[in-house]
């Protein structure tokens, strides 16, 4: 059994996944900051549940920090954890991550991405400068590795018997040309990873990163059987309209998309809409648990309110604290 947190961690990305064998996969991570002592969140609570009653969750207002998320399911450590591109909203609270829990492998890309300024930025100088550090410092104690499309490796996607499987993380992009161009033209996000994650009972996954249309258009050409007909898909860029193509769509077909967080008018949901593609956002849902049992997919959400809205049947499971919302 594995289990997916698609986590509500503002305008930015975390997701993380316990794996069948055990080991932790965190890709990206935003809003992370030292674990204080509990505060009572009652008025907040109370003014929320106003605001779903009226149509609008906002759950993005109320984020949540990964690493007190983590730490109270009992997680010390993470086997690798991937930064998808350069981005400072998918590392945001990098360096209080990993002084938190001891991160064995990172993947990173080959970028040459440098901020000159963070005046006006609601991001850490103090991040970007540990990230140039693990990126550029080859004396880190942690193993670093910058994959390429079609990648293969021992625990990735290849077990102890160098067999097919592993931990099911199939690279799709980035290919060393689409970092090359990105690091030219200072535009990362088709550097970013894509990620199929095959569960070892048949269920595709795909995370998206920041992927634009030049990436969609190698994975398309390249493993168009692979990503046909997926189960989930993380949507690229956290869902938004970013004036892309949205053709990869007739090909994945996913059954469920999750969405980050953005201002309702800047995503792209007519792109869904249109093809009749389900969807549920983290300002809707909260975090969004996926668990994989057999041939199943259950899929929870940590916010009840949305969840009895969303199946009036739903119960709530203790052990992943959260409300069912549908099984795929």
């Amino acid at each position: 059994m594995s289990t997916i947190h698609f986590l509500n961690v503002k305008q930015g990305d975390c997701t993380w996944i316990r794996h069948n064998s055990g080991n932790i996969t965190v890709i990206d991570v935003n809003n992370a900051q030292k674990v204080q002592a509990e505060k009572s969140y009652g008025s907040i609570v109370e003014s929320a549940e106003y605001k779903a009653i009226q149509g609008n969750y906002n759950r993005k207002a109320y984020p949540v920090n990964p690493i007190e998320y983590l730490s109270k399911l009992g997680v010390s450590s993470v086997f690798r954890f991937v930064v998808t591109h350069p981005d400072m909203d998918h590392m945001g609270g990098i360096k209080e991550f990993f002084n938190t829990f001891k991160v064995t492998n990172l993947w990173d890309t080959n970028n040459n991405k440098e901020i000159g300024s963070f005046e006006g930025s609601p991001y850490s100088e103090d991040d970007w400068n540990f990230y140039k550090q693990l990126r550029d410092d080859t004396n880190n104690d942690l193993t670093r590795l910058t994959l390429y499309s079609g990648a293969r490796g021992k625990f990735y996607n290849i077990n102890e018997n160098d067999e097919s499987g592993g931990d099911g993380l199939y690279i799709l992009a980035p290919t060393e040309d689409l970092v090359k161009e990105a690091n030219e033209k200072k535009d990362y996000n088709d550097c970013s990873y894509v990620i199929l994650y095959r569960t070892g009972n048949g269920k595709k996954i795909v995370f998206g990163g920041d992927s634009d249309n030049k990436t969609w258009e190698h994975i398309l050409n390249t493993y168009k059987d692979d990503v046909t007909d997926v189960d989930i898909l993380i949507a690229p860029h956290h869902g938004r309209d970013s004036g892309r193509s949205y053709e990869f769509l007739d090909v994945l077909k996913p059954k469920m998309t999750y969405f980050g967080n953005a201002k309702c008018e800047h995503l792209a949901y007519d792109a869904w809409n249109n093809r009749g593609l389900p969807k549920i956002t983290n300002n809707q849902a909260d975090c969004i648990i996926t668990d994989i049992v057999g041939d199943t997919i259950n899929i929870y959400a940590t916010y009840e309110t949305f969840a009895k809205g969303y199946n009036e049947h739903t119960y709530y499971d203790s052990n992943f604290k959260a409300w069912f919302l549908c099984s795929i």
